[in-house]
């Protein structure tokens, strides 16, 4: 039996490496390795390295703050963490929702400030929650195009300091104001001005095309998908525990120590709370009254931060000498319904994208789904696996198959970590490409949901240690 296996084991060894054959005898293989999806013809694209600042409650040691500053300094760490030299990177793209109006090009913004080439282009992308991770696909399809080899992406958010605007009739008669030439066509003007006038106009996480507020959205969906309270309340606990193992452990590598400018150095995340069942059951609904479900305890809270990954071909990656942490593979983004089925992208874009890797849920080693609500979370896992939603909305002859949980959010979610909206992306695929080496898995599978009734799904593989 013995010699079966070295057998087995020499014989895989040699297959994939016939030119070392003779280093079996040193290094062990991993049986359970999968086939790699790497194509014939196709670019090898990987994630070199990534970074995030640590993601603070809004309102707290960021708060005096711009969004440009956040970002600077997850493409200053990127840089130290790499030793990557400033002007070999060939773009950087960011991705930013909420946009501070003097930096409305925060990529270039923050990649002058960390001290990159003046030469080096730079472009803001927003697509809400999945604003990095369009960053990132971006960027893999640069490089597959053969117009890049290296590109940085990243994401921020800063909802410390988000704009504030006048009413619309205040903007119209300041603007007027501007514009007018005499004496009296101004104090007409001023004249004219209102108490109603001044009046803000507050941001708020809400649908333009329905007007409801994400949380009701939320809601909804768990009383749609019959997502008690006790369930949402178990999964936020759930999230924040392993998010507090996952810090203490030192597994969260991807954060660094950022030393706010008259404030102390931050080194960790300060959302990860972990409570009681009895003293989050005692918090009441938060978005719909009295009788709503989802609360401040169940939900991601506003979260400033920044982060920012460094993607290469594989073969520049290598010429430069860098030790990748896993290929980005397969994508897809996804569209449905912005009112009904608003927050349920990762249902539909999960077997997407497996089809379009040539795999299934079995395969799938770690899974990162973005947690916006513990019931947005819990109703897509439902979705997936219910035969009737799959019939019913996705023409699907069968269920999806909801990820099992041993597998699943492991070093908690954005629910304890925090969610700056346009910085999550980047440390979803992080967060698969560390676990993945941790747990000794070969395919990581992130899937989030976005405002507008959008989503999106990649497949990770890990790169050979």
């Amino acid at each position: 039996m013995r010699q079966e296996v070295f057998k087995l084991y020499f014989q895989v060894f040699v297959v994939r490496c016939s030119d070392i054959w003779f280093l079996c005898l040193f290094f062990p293989v991993q049986t359970k390795s999968k086939k790699t999806l790497a194509r014939p013809g196709v670019k090898n694209i990987v994630l070199v390295e990534g970074v995030r600042t640590p993601f603070l409650m809004s309102g707290t040691t960021y708060a005096d703050l711009m969004p440009h500053d956040l970002a600077r300094a997850a493409l200053q760490n990127l840089l130290r963490r790499t030793g990557l030299p400033k002007d070999a990177v060939d773009y950087i793209i960011y991705g930013t929702v909420i946009q501070e109006v003097k930096t409305s090009n925060v990529a270039r913004e923050a990649a002058l400030g960390a001290g990159f080439s003046d030469k080096i282009p730079a472009h803001t992308v927003t697509m809400a929650c999945i604003s990095s991770n369009q960053a990132m696909t971006s960027a893999v399809g640069m490089i597959a195009a053969g117009q890049c080899d290296a590109v940085v992406a990243g994401g921020v958010e800063f909802m410390s300091d988000v704009p504030i605007r006048h009413s619309r009739k205040m903007r119209k008669t300041m603007l007027s104001l501007n514009k007018a030439k005499t004496l009296g066509q101004r104090l007409s003007l001023i004249g004219s001005i209102r108490m109603a006038h001044f009046a803000p106009e507050l941001p708020a996480v809400a649908e333009f095309s329905t007007a409801e507020t994400m949380g009701h959205s939320a809601d909804r969906l768990a009383a749609a998908f019959a997502v008690s309270r006790l369930e949402q309340d178990e999964f936020a606990l759930r999230s924040h525990t392993l998010a507090k193992k996952a810090q203490d452990g030192g597994l969260l590598e991807d954060v660094i120590s950022f030393k706010v400018p008259g404030r102390d150095i931050v080194s960790k995340d300060n959302g990860i709370r972990p409570s009681s069942m009895e003293q989050m059951g005692k918090l009441k609904a938060a978005f719909v009254k009295p009788h709503g479900t989802v609360t401040a305890a169940n939900s991601s809270f506003l979260t400033d931060g920044a982060s920012a990954v460094l993607i290469m071909s594989e073969e520049k990656a290598l010429a430069m000498g860098f030790k990748p942490k896993a290929y980005l593979r397969d994508f897809v983004y996804v569209s449905q319904d912005p009112k009904d089925q608003l927050l349920l992208g990762p249902t539909y874009a999960t077997p997407k994208v497996l089809e379009r890797a040539g795999l299934s849920l079995s395969d799938i080693d770690v899974f990162e789904f973005h947690e916006a609500f513990a019931g947005q979370i819990l109703a897509n896992l439902k979705a997936m696996d219910s035969d009737w939603f799959a019939q019913t909305y996705m023409g699907r002859k069968s269920k999806v198959v909801a990820p099992p949980m041993e597998k699943f959010n492991l070093w908690g979610g954005s629910l304890s970590l925090g969610h700056p909206f346009g910085a999550t992306g980047c440390r979803l695929v992080t967060t698969a490409a560390h676990r993945l080496k941790k747990e000794g898995g070969q395919y990581g599978l992130v899937a989030a949901c976005a405002a507008g009734g959008q989503g999106h799904a990649m497949v990770v593989e890990a790169y050979p240690q």
